[in-house]
């Protein structure tokens, strides 16, 4: 299969906006009762998008502490627990080693080896959306702003200045939690309507099976004088 070409900055930014999660479905847990609500939710889940955020380094030589927010949403709400509570955490880690919940995120190469140091947690039923895509024959990066124009026909926008915001922070901005939170819920609406992108995209070769190793030539021999 040729490479295919994923939607430009550009071309993404012509369609339709991307219909973001409401402030009142978007929830940040510091209580124990919320906490509560936020593990019933979450648990009880089939199929979660997710993402991480941490505080940026500046310094070479600086120790990265993070993730310092893990996020989680369904097509309809997110939930940001911040790993500076101990209940965020048990809850990240429970959600993330539950086999029976699908997790689905963007380039989780980082975030996986991030949280396994930061929450000594096996990571199962993870879904790297950028692989999926790669399978359609997309580069191996394609994203969520591009995976969105693709499957939803919306535009996704992000902001540089939020990613690279402090979210070690005590209390979130509202840009930060708007940010975190459609972040996890674009990963969601991505999957829920990749069965219906995926039946109308050209056939997936299947793989290749590694050429098998050729034995090196023998030396040739010297004849004896």
């Amino acid at each position: 299969m040729s490479r295919r070409k994923a939607p430009t900055k550009d071309e993404s930014a012509l369609l339709p906006a991307y219909a973001a999660l409401p402030d009142a479905a978007i929830h940040v847990p510091t209580t124990d009762e919320e906490f509560a609500r936020a593990r019933a939710a979450l648990m009880s889940a089939r199929a979660l998008g997710f993402d991480t955020e941490s505080k940026p380094l500046f310094q070479v030589g600086a120790v990265d502490t993070g993730p310092h927010v893990v996020q989680f949403a369904t097509t309809d709400g997110a939930w940001l627990l911040q790993m500076r509570h101990s209940l965020a955490m048990a809850l990240a880690r429970d959600v993330l080693g539950h086999p029976d919940i699908v997790k689905a995120g963007f380039g989780l190469d980082n975030d996986r080896s991030q949280l396994q140091g930061r929450l000594n947690v096996d990571l199962r039923n993870v879904i790297d959306l950028d692989r999926v895509f790669k399978r359609h024959g997309f580069g191996s990066s394609t994203g969520i702003r591009a995976a969105i124009a693709l499957t939803l026909g919306t535009s996704f926008r992000k902001s540089k200045k939020l990613t690279t915001s402090n979210w070690a922070n005590a209390h979130l901005s509202e840009g930060q939690r708007r940010y975190a939170a459609n972040d996890a819920h674009g990963a969601a609406m991505v999957l829920a309507a990749l069965p219906a992108w995926e039946a109308v995209q050209p056939p997936v070769p299947p793989r290749r099976p590694p050429a098998p190793r050729t034995p090196a030539e023998a030396p040739p021999t010297v004849p004896a004088k």
